[in-house]
């Protein structure tokens, strides 16, 4: 891009932000992309803010926020990328996760992506969730250019196969995880330096529960998943859903203080989340990290809105 290019894409991409994100939200975003935060705006307001800090970042990176919050625009990435609203198989605001697998496994893998939602991982899995009157090679080239990591389920006939090894190298070419699960099958080539996920003698959702473990301890991915998770939870409107999101957030260790300050900070802005039992699971995470518990009368107190100081 052309440094007045530039300028214009951010100044768009500090509307966008300003208008969907608290500051808080702004930095744990800028954060999963290795963006710093410790600057401080000549004024207080998000607009300035992100208008300070993005013009330093390259070009490509501003790119992929800019192909995230669906700001149209000129530029091409390195790599194709696809708008989340171009693959309707993604769930809104989950990980994304591409399965790689033989067909004959299809029912059990099928069974492993709604596991894996209890987690806020959405999976790829091609024969379910490619539309018929769609191209099915078009779809799958989606999936492998808009998903955070790859899972490949290695199975005796899966090196074989022509699609799962180009899978795989794409995943390898992306520079992003690919998790082996061994069900007999060792890993190979690209992926023979990865010790994989022993899968032999364990329940589905022990694997599911498996997969989040990795996810959330690489570096790669760690920091996504978490703001996936949180997000997801302060969104919830669902008891069971809630439930399922505190408790896999309960499971991350070490869990950075911004995120705890997030999460302590925005739940009583979902009236949904005013439940004794969320609440119960909710306290116990706090709790860990000494956090003073949330109740239901916080829920019906009235805080100001944030306010955003740039002059008229």
């Amino acid at each position: 891009m052309k440094p007045l290019e530039k300028i214009k894409l951010v100044d768009d991409i500090g509307r966008e932000l300003q208008s969907k994100m608290t500051f808080s939200e702004i930095d744990s975003y800028f954060q999963s992309y290795g963006i710093p935060t410790d600057h401080t705006p000549s004024f207080h307001s998000k607009y300035v803010y992100v208008k300070e800090v993005l013009p330093q970042i390259n070009d490509e990176i501003i790119i992929e926020i800019a192909n995230e919050l669906n700001i149209e625009h000129n530029y091409q990435s390195k790599l194709p990328v696809f708008k989340d609203n171009s693959t309707s198989f993604w769930k809104i605001g989950h990980f994304k996760l591409f399965i790689s697998h033989l067909s004959s496994f299809k029912y059990k893998v099928g069974i492993l992506k709604s596991e894996l939602e209890k987690y806020g991982i959405s999976g790829f899995v091609a024969h379910e969730d490619i539309e018929p009157t769609k191209e099915w090679q078009e779809e799958i080239e989606k999936g492998l250019f808009s998903m955070d990591a790859l899972c490949a389920i290695l199975m005796p006939g899966f090196k074989e196969s022509n699609w799962t090894d180009q899978e795989i190298g794409i995943a390898v070419g992306r520079g992003i995880l690919v998790i082996p699960i061994r069900k007999e099958l060792d890993p190979y080539g690209f992926i023979g330096k990865y010790q994989g996920f022993q899968s032999v003698g364990k329940k589905i959702h022990e694997v599911a529960e498996g997969i989040f473990e990795i996810l959330i301890k690489n570096p790669k991915t760690r920091n996504n998943l978490i703001n996936c998770l949180i997000d997801l939870f302060l969104l919830s409107n669902d008891e069971k859903e809630s439930i399922e999101r505190i408790k896999a957030i309960k499971r991350i260790n070490d869990l950075p203080n911004d995120k705890l300050n997030l999460l302590h900070q925005r739940i009583i802005d979902n009236r949904n989340l005013k439940n004794q039992k969320i609440l119960k699971e909710f306290n116990e995470l706090m709790a860990k990290y000494n956090f003073s518990p949330i109740t239901l009368k916080d829920f019906d107190k009235v805080y100001e809105e944030e306010v955003d100081d740039l002059p008229f």
